[in-house]
């Protein structure tokens, strides 16, 4: 299912949720595919306090290729995306410590 828009500035500023619910910033910028007319990707600014800033800690933001965005409209809605799992928490789990 193709996300129409009719002018890519429609993006910016746009609150942006995943599909669960978690607020995760603001659409910061687009990356596009000038020969195919398509967006990439969206830039997403994580907001202080936000789902996203968590997940990321102390980097600015997050870059979401553009199949991962589910709808446009007043806010963007992109697929739930998780922090990877630490390495030293997973050697504990092999091991049996908690």
């Amino acid at each position: 299912m193709a996300i129409r828009i009719s002018s890519v500035s429609q993006t910016w500023s746009k609150d942006v949720f995943t599909d669960k619910g978690l607020y995760c910033g603001k659409v910061e910028d687009v990356e596009c595919d000038i020969k195919r007319f398509k967006l990439r990707s969206l830039v997403i600014n994580a907001m202080k306090g936000s789902y996203l800033s968590k997940m990321v800690g102390n980097k600015k933001g997050l870059i979401v290729p553009f199949p991962m965005v589910q709808a446009i409209g007043d806010i963007v809605i992109i697929k739930h995306v998780t922090a990877p799992v630490e390495e030293e928490e997973t050697k504990k789990a092999k091991e049996g410590v908690v």
